[in-house]
């Protein structure tokens, strides 16, 4: 592990010492790969088993969803584990105004799925965020459960069981056709009766989906940067440390804990409802319990705090299940002892924030540095 932290850390100091022309050239660059993954078809990447379009779809509509409950977890420090209640509400929302009790286009049905999620995260956080720690997550947890319970009941507004059909897609315009790429062995070949059109949303193609999820995702993560250093991520960062401590120094905590767990419920219920417009049915199956935990064991294997540890533990998380799938169920057995290896070796995540491996460093190079008179000199 510490020579996977070594390489880590030598990449980013390269990264970092090169010009600003230069980086903002390889972001771009990243960012054109990661777009055209779909068409590309890594051969090492891909995935034999399923549809590799709905896969990467999914990779990317599940980073939104951890980088939104990483604003909750990460940086504030409140342990959600009913984040899919959001999630549920989002889609649902979607189904609701889209298909079951109304035709709105789904341009105006995202925005009334936030809007929706934001309340809710408020209406919940307003009474119960003033208890922490375990009682926070046992309220939580019940809260998913409960908007599970509501779905299943609520024949006349939410079909029951039976779920619902039809949910509206985006409009599509088609611009251009992007060939997929055919590889035998390491040998590429372009397959021009396999192509992709951007962007014309269909059920057989899941590419365009997938060009829709990562332009929310790359959004989200420039609001997130500019939220996490400003005021407000000091503000989060502070609570999460030491509530009590921030108190006393004037921070309004509570104030900022609501801000952080109505963000944080408006992102889940965006990532919620591009769910719903790509599968265009939806019903409570979809959003049991076990999601909750999945969206958490994402943020903390990638890291509590780090937006790009959560989105890279969000894309492992749900891609290595399908790659392996040829696996059986001996895949989850693997899966499994992968995690409790994370968890005993590298407990701090795949990626933790900076702030925290400089503090860990210090704290482990302070006894060293302490004088004769006991003076600490970090």
């Amino acid at each position: 592990m510490n020579g996977v932290r070594s390489f880590f850390s030598g990449v980013a100091s390269r990264y970092r010492a090169l010009p600003r022309w230069a980086r903002i050239v390889l972001v771009l660059a990243l960012v054109v790969v990661i777009y055209l993954l779909p068409v590309l078809n890594p051969p090492f990447i891909t995935t034999q088993d399923s549809d590799f379009g709905a896969v990467l779809f999914l990779c990317a509509l599940y980073a939104l969803v951890a980088i939104g409950l990483n604003i909750v977890i990460g940086y504030a420090g409140l342990l959600d584990l009913g984040y899919i209640g959001f999630f549920a509400i989002g889609a649902y929302t979607v189904g609701v105004l889209g298909s079951q009790h109304g035709k709105l286009p789904l341009l105006l049905c995202i925005p009334a799925a936030m809007l929706v999620t934001l309340v809710s995260g408020i209406v919940l956080g307003a009474p119960t965020l003033r208890v922490r720690g375990d009682y926070l997550a046992i309220v939580t947890l019940g809260f998913g459960e409960i908007v599970r319970l509501i779905l299943v009941n609520g024949d006349a507004l939410t079909n029951g069981s039976r779920g619902i059909s039809n949910i509206p897609t985006p409009p599509s315009v088609v611009l251009f056709s992007v060939p997929h790429l055919e590889w035998n062995g390491l040998v590429a070949t372009l397959n021009l009766d396999d192509t992709s059109k951007a962007f014309e949303f269909s059920v057989t193609d899941s590419v365009p989906y997938y060009w829709l999820a990562l332009t929310f995702v790359i959004i989200v993560l420039f609001l997130d940067w500019r939220m996490q250093n400003s005021r407000v991520g000091r503000a989060w960062e502070a609570t999460r440390e030491d509530e009590d401590a921030a108190e006393l120094m004037g921070v309004p905590t509570f104030k900022f804990k609501l801000l952080a767990f109505a963000t944080g419920a408006a992102i889940g219920g965006l990532s919620g409802a591009l769910f719903a417009t790509k599968q265009q049915f939806i019903n409570p199956d979809n959003f049991t319990i076990l999601y909750s935990v999945l969206f958490v064991a994402m943020v903390v294997v990638g890291g509590q705090g780090n937006r790009w540890g959560v989105v890279v533990a969000a894309a492992l998380l749900t891609w290595a299940p399908e790659k392996f799938r040829f696996l059986s169920d001996a895949r989850f057995l693997l899966f499994g002892i992968a995690l409790m290896a994370l968890a005993i070796f590298r407990p701090q995540g795949l990626l933790p924030p900076r702030r925290s491996v400089r503090a860990k460093h210090a704290d482990e190079v302070a006894p060293d540095r302490i004088d004769a008179e006991g003076v600490a000199r970090v």
